[in-house]
């Protein structure tokens, strides 16, 4: 009987094993197939040269190229001449990561960027430098891919925008290039001129008002900013405006006080609309690197944002910042600006983005 319990247990035994050694055999040959599919993928993206040569057709894109040329200039050109003048090893991963910071992609979003290529590249293997540039270039079109996310214009009435933002970052021109887009697509809009600490503010909403032929809610400098948001959204309701974008002041983002008069705007228009505000627009300057983290962590735990504008990306190195605000608050980004034009305010795409700043 003990005879035949241990044939038994080796018999069992035996087939454990080979359906374990079966199980690695089939897993190890799926991983080498995704790895060849993966390599495969890589090699059709280059020798297509889809990421260097596509066209993409449109005026905004080619603009878009243009303005972000102090960006790629110290990113994708520096960038490049590593890959092309070093051997894949440690040194190139901390010099990569050192131009990333250079450009304002941050510590966080660069070390995960580097982390992620290096797993890629250990992998499947890799030793060809325009591979892994390929793959780094996934790696950050990925990273935005996540917050692009155009802003849906409701049919409720009004349709609530609310602007916030620090002093000289461009908001006030931005909502002027926003009225006239919304207009230009057959919608009615009402400005709300709620910036009452500057006379000067509500004088420029009025003039852009005027310029597009679009109305202007407005009240005495000093004014209290509430009343101005009560009035125009009893306005835009009784007119049956489709949208209305209400200016704010230039809140300086570590004044508190500030800050809560932010939420009261809030909580008054929800008096009289639960749903609003639709959307609450942060604009930030891409001039200010770094110091737009702290913007948005800021303004995003006090208000909730629901979109992100980027202006002035024409006129800085530090167009990178755009990765870490998407990869630490993954909240959309609805435009991009790289000009004082209206056609310079464009529709935020992350495909156009890439290419724009990695196009040869």
């Amino acid at each position: 009987m003990k005879s035949n319990k241990k044939d038994n247990f080796f018999s069992w035994f035996s087939s454990k094993i080979k359906k374990e050694k079966t199980k690695d055999i089939i897993q190890n040959n799926n991983k080498k197939k995704n790895n060849i599919a993966i390599l495969n993928k890589i090699d059709n993206y280059i020798d297509d040269n889809v990421t260097d040569n596509t066209i993409i057709k449109t005026n905004f894109f080619s603009r878009l190229k243009k303005g972000l040329t102090k960006t790629k200039q110290l990113l994708h050109n520096s960038i490049n001449n590593i890959f092309l003048s070093k051997t894949i090893d440690d040194a190139l991963f901390e010099e990569l990561e050192e131009k990333m910071l250079l450009a304002d992609i941050g510590i966080k979003t660069s070390n995960r960027i580097i982390s992620n290529l290096i797993q890629d590249v250990n992998r499947i293997d890799l030793k060809n430098s325009k591979k892994i540039y390929f793959l780094l270039k996934q790696n950050m079109y990925n990273i935005l891919k996540k917050v692009e996310i155009p802003l849906e214009i409701t049919d409720h009435q009004p349709f609530v925008i609310l602007v916030v933002g620090v002093n000289g970052t461009g908001k006030t021109t931005t909502i002027g290039k926003l009225a006239k887009k919304y207009k230009s697509e057959g919608k009615s809009v009402m400005l709300a001129a709620a910036d009452t600490f500057r006379a000067a503010g509500i004088e420029q909403l009025q003039i852009l008002g005027k310029a597009h032929n679009i109305p202007v809610v407005a009240q005495n400098s000093g004014s209290d900013p509430a009343a101005v948001i009560f009035d125009a959204v009893k306005s835009a309701k009784s007119k049956k405006v489709d949208i209305l974008i209400i200016d704010t002041a230039g809140r300086l983002h570590n004044n508190l006080h500030l800050i809560e008069e932010l939420k009261k705007i809030v909580r008054v228009t929800k008096k009289l609309d639960v749903s609003a505000p639709h959307e609450i627009m942060l604009i930030i300057d891409a001039c200010n690197g770094q110091n737009t983290i702290k913007q948005t962590e800021i303004f995003h735990k006090a208000l909730n944002l629901t979109g992100i504008v980027i202006t002035k990306l024409d006129g800085t190195a530090k167009g990178g910042v755009i990765f870490a605000l998407a990869d630490k608050f993954n909240i959309p980004i609805r435009y991009i600006g790289i000009g004082e034009n209206s056609k310079d305010l464009g529709i935020f795409n992350s495909d156009e983005f890439i290419h724009a700043l990695f196009l040869e």
